[in-house]
């Protein structure tokens, strides 16, 4: 079991820039791989990074390729998403989540934080 706790949502203005950052509990952070997903109002929870379990490969949705960056610290058990040119569209609660089996199904999931970006 592992608990994950989002933090680092706000409001911000289109072009500007957020850092979120996930906390997991437990040991056994530095072997799972580590996701965001989003969720804006009225919409269906979507990908939007990954993280392999050294941090050696990042993945991507399309839609903020470029823009955000996932990176992690697995001596501080902690997550980021590097969010940069935001745009209004960006607007969701985000989520972090943890795949312990590696397999592309996660398990455990933080609470999410809100980002809300005005234009």
């Amino acid at each position: 079991q592992v608990q994950l706790v989002e933090s680092g949502g706000g409001l911000v203005q289109a072009g500007g820039s957020l850092r979120l950052s996930c906390a997991a509990s437990g040991r056994a952070f530095s072997r799972y791989t580590m996701g965001w997903f989003r969720q804006a109002p009225g919409k269906e929870r979507k990908f939007v990074a990954s993280i392999t379990r050294s941090g050696g490969s990042t993945y991507y949705a399309d839609s903020v390729k470029g823009r955000f960056t996932i990176s992690r610290d697995n001596a501080e058990n902690t997550v980021y998403l590097q969010m940069n040119s935001l745009k209004p569209e960006d607007t969701a609660v985000y989520y972090c989540a943890a795949d312990p089996a590696n397999r592309g199904e996660y398990e455990f999931w933080g609470q999410g934080t809100q980002v809300t970006v005005s234009s």
